[in-house]
């Protein structure tokens, strides 16, 4: 259920400010929507995993709170992540 690594490398390129950049607001956000997107389509599937789905609502919330933190501290970079991921806000 994690991401490959394969998969999570991709990502941190696509998002990455620097060379040694790997844990920016960005790649965070960007790593957790992929898991997100990943559960979504499990739950289709497994109707009554409850435990999973827990899990999915602590990671919606981690991601939330820093999309919070990203538009407090820079909303330019805050529109850029939002229109890249096609998150609704």
């Amino acid at each position: 259920m994690a991401l490959s690594t394969e998969e999570k490398s991709k990502v941190i390129e696509q998002y990455q400010k620097g060379s040694s950049d790997t844990g920016s607001p960005e790649i965070q956000i960007a790593l957790l929507s992929k898991r997100i997107d990943f559960l979504s389509d499990h739950f289709s599937v497994h109707k009554k995993d409850h435990h999973s789905r827990h899990g999915l609502l602590k990671m919606v919330n981690t991601r939330r709170k820093l999309l919070d933190y990203l538009k407090r501290k820079n909303i330019e970079r805050y529109q850029t992540i939002i229109s890249s991921l096609g998150l609704r806000r």
